[in-house]
């Protein structure tokens, strides 16, 4: 049987850490343009309280996504001990591509993943380097869609990056800015033929538009008094919590259940690193959905207290901090079967069961 398998994975944490407390100045506003009215330490500690985040991390002045995106897929390599000339496939998730300092315009001509393979100096012709814009579940989509082609004798090794630098894209008058974080983070996958299965066991995708499409968009600023047309990331987050709550498990579980996996087998449950407070509630939905009352200890590594939200990036860095042994409570060995789930605008949902 052909299986599809990450043989490597490497990860860019930027170097810049943002605390909590150098928001203290920040004139946060409400949508309609007014100021609020509690001082910042206390809107400070209330995000804290709800979201986990203590710090994030900033990119350089002079890095971009496609920057950090180069260094991840470099260190994924790497780790596959593979030439890159070998590869068939690039596929990179972001949602802004490359924004500069001091702008806020998305530069995605030519794609992010055309700049990774020119930077990697990959001379192979037949090595297609595209983009997913798929919102927080980008980076879980292009395994998907790798696996695809893995399957179907397209493809025999593909490297899929999550990239994002979000710091570029935040309204600094909107206290969501405080969410957001910049990262990158990327695995090999290949195709084995071997007797036994492992890899990827199963996915599930699902998207709802209807009435969810503007949960997360782009918006104006919430400074009403300035003149500058520009536009940043906004979201609903009450609407976005409500529904990852209701929708997020239901994916994870079908996804379980095609291939009939108790989710008692589950080692591990690698989630989009969103919101701390809203993560452990859908994994003990996720539970209370399979009948089981008590979520098992240490079940669902979380790095979201100092990285913040990279959006994509958040769980190829997830997962290759643990394979790096850089999560000393958290492992992933031969035979653990674990879960990668995440949720972000669309508003699309994925998720995979994986085999080590």
């Amino acid at each position: 049987m052909k299986n599809t398998v990450i043989t490597g994975s490497g990860s860019f944490i930027p170097e810049v850490e943002v605390e909590n407390n150098q928001f203290i100045e920040n004139p946060f506003c409400m949508n309609d343009g007014s100021q609020i009215q509690n001082n910042n330490q206390e809107v400070i500690e209330k995000f804290q309280e709800i979201t986990g985040i203590q710090a994030r991390r900033y990119v350089n002045d002079n890095q971009s996504c496609s920057n950090i995106a180069t260094i991840s897929a470099q260190r994924a390599i790497e780790s596959a001990g593979i030439d890159p000339e070998e590869l068939d496939m690039i596929i990179v998730a972001h949602n802004f591509g490359d924004v500069i300092k001091g702008s806020n315009q998305t530069d995605i001509v030519p794609s992010i993943a055309s700049r990774v393979k020119h930077d990697l100096k990959i001379e192979n012709q037949f090595c297609i380097p595209y983009d997913i814009i798929f919102g927080c579940p980008g980076w879980i989509q292009g395994l998907i869609q790798a696996h695809i082609h893995i399957q179907a004798g397209e493809a025999k090794k593909c490297l899929v990056i999550g990239s994002e630098v979000l710091s570029r894209v935040v309204d600094p008058f909107d206290r969501d800015t405080m969410i957001f974080a910049d990262g990158s983070g990327a695995v090999v996958l290949e195709g084995k033929e071997e007797t036994e299965k492992r890899g990827i066991l199963s996915y599930a995708a699902v998207s709802h538009t209807l009435n969810e499409k503007d949960f997360l968009y782009v918006g104006e600023s919430f400074n009403k008094f300035g003149t500058d047309a520009t536009k940043f990331i906004k979201m609903n987050g009450h609407k976005i919590y409500s529904y990852a709550l209701n929708e997020v498990p239901k994916a994870m579980k079908y996804c379980l259940d095609k291939i009939n996996l108790p989710l008692e087998h589950i080692n591990k449950i690698l989630i989009h690193q969103a919101n701390e407070k809203m993560d452990i509630a859908i994994v003990k939905r996720l539970y209370r959905a399979f009948g089981i009352k008590k979520v098992p200890e240490n079940i669902m590594p979380m790095i979201i207290e100092r990285l913040g939200n990279s959006s994509v990036a958040t769980v190829p860095t997830l997962y290759d901090m643990i394979k790096k042994g850089l999560l000393p409570k958290h492992q992933i060995n031969d035979g653990d079967k674990f879960v990668l789930a995440s949720v972000g605008a669309g508003m699309n949902i994925n998720c995979i069961a994986y085999q080590a």
